[in-house]
């Protein structure tokens, strides 16, 4: 019986491992699996958790929520800076010395802000915690991921986002128990022993860069197995091993659609990363308990971890601009419930609604790049767009400056409402590009498919 996943004889014999016990199952689902304990592990400094924090915050410190949100904003740039940065780097090595890297810097930071008593401390603090997170977890993650599996990509990036997404529902249920025996300084200290344990070890221990360097072949495929494309899986389109098209960065940028993606990366965030910042507050404000509010976020997170597996089987029949397309009809519908959401019926609705939204936006963004481009140059098409997101971490702060300035977020979220409006009008332009002869991995033509 042949190793799932072994290569041709060009890439030698499978080379898995000691540490993964199954070695009858491919070890792209390690991979997986590492993936979704570090992104359990980053959401502490992801807005639906720290808005847990906003209201403790404001009372002892003082401070405003622009000036909270500004930590937000600062972390988001350095996220920004920082892919730009190593971009290229994880396309040649893979992203597990980046993902450690990135988790100590988060586990040293949660554990500063434990200590913190002025706002520039939070601002340093929790800027470079919340860039490693989104430069070195959320980018690294993604890629490691979509480098193993092609035809699988889709349910494999699902498992991934469900690590996120529970950790979004569960970690602030934590945070509310640590707090009611304790106070959120302690919730901080706690906070950072989980990042420690959830994202430096499995980094280290399971991540690799590419199943050929197992001697393997992505989606665990035997050396005569067709292989297809993630496109032409869809499309009912064969090729041979390892032969997913793959576009360079030049190639990309030629077309109309890498723009109307590049728009959609760097503008989604600018809304999304408010709405999870502020929820919380938001609904507290409208005279929510404090106990319903965050439950209102655990709601959503949790219909969002639930909902990503399922979307990822999804986009692997449909295409993913698609998925994007529904995405965002169901965020406008969001926004208008958000508007009005002043009773815990319409709270909940949102929180659903939102939620199926999110485990969304959780597959279909990293799969844009790698479905419409290929697996090979992601990191650099990546890194491409990250200083074009300058604009997008201002989101949290454009909101709670609106707030401290009317006393309300019903001009910040209509705003959001007609930014997703305009991106599902930039997907509906995105149509997959085509190339005159298409280059395989494997090296062979295959001509006139969409890319």
């Amino acid at each position: 019986m042949s190793q799932p996943g072994r290569a041709d004889e060009g890439l030698g014999a499978p080379r898995i491992p000691r540490l993964w016990p199954f070695k009858s199952v491919y070890y792209g689902w390690a991979i997986v699996g590492a993936a979704f304990v570090v992104g359990f592990g980053q959401v502490p400094v992801f807005g639906p958790v720290i808005g847990v924090f906003i209201k403790p915050i404001e009372e002892e410190l003082g401070w405003s929520r622009a000036t909270i949100a500004l930590g937000f904003t600062l972390g988001s740039m350095t996220g920004s800076v920082t892919t730009f940065l190593i971009g290229r780097f994880l396309d040649r090595h893979g992203a597990r010395v980046i993902i450690v890297i990135a988790g100590i810097v988060i586990t040293l930071a949660l554990l500063g802000m434990s200590f913190m008593q002025a706002s520039w401390q939070f601002w340093i603090l929790f800027g470079l915690g919340r860039g490693s997170a989104l430069a070195g977890i959320q980018v690294g993650t993604s890629i490691a991921v979509a480098n193993w599996f092609i035809r699988k990509r889709g349910r494999a990036m699902g498992i991934r986002g469900i690590g996120q997404r529970s950790g979004q529902a569960l970690v602030p249920l934590l945070i509310l128990s640590v707090m009611a025996v304790a106070d959120w300084r302690t919730a901080f200290l706690v906070l950072s022993g989980l990042a420690a344990l959830t994202i430096v070890l499995p980094a280290a221990l399971v991540l690799r860069r590419w199943p050929e360097d197992l001697g393997l072949l992505p989606d665990g495929a035997a050396p005569d197995e067709p292989q297809e494309s993630a496109a032409g899986h869809r499309r009912g389109v064969r090729q041979s091993s390892g032969g997913e098209v793959s576009w360079t960065l030049a190639e990309a940028r030629k077309t109309r659609a890498f723009w109307m993606i590049v728009l959609f990366m760097t503008t989604d965030r600018f809304a999304m990363g408010s709405i999870n910042l502020h929820m919380v507050a938001n609904f507290q404000d409208q005279g929510l308990p404090a106990a319903v509010a965050v439950g209102v976020l655990s709601l959503f997170a949790a219909t969002a971890a639930l909902t990503v597996v399922p979307w990822g089987f999804l986009l692997e029949r449909i295409h993913v601009r698609y998925g994007a397309l529904i995405m965002l009809a169901m965020l406008v519908l969001a926004m208008f419930i958000l508007l009005v959401a002043d009773n815990i019926v319409l709270a909940l609705a949102f929180g659903l609604l939102f939620g199926l939204a999110t485990g969304a936006s959780t597959v279909v963004e990293p799969l844009l790049l790698p479905d419409y481009f290929g697996r090979r140059s992601v990191g650099a098409m990546r890194g491409f767009a990250a200083p074009l997101r300058v604009a997008s971490p201002i989101g949290p702060v454009f909101a709670g400056w609106l707030y401290d300035t009317t006393g309300s977020y019903a001009i910040a979220f209509s705003v959001f409402a007609a930014i997703f409006a305009m991106l599902f009008v930039a997907m509906l332009l995105a149509t997959p590009p085509r190339k005159p002869e298409e280059v395989t991995e494997a090296g062979e033509l295959s001509r006139g498919e969409t890319g």
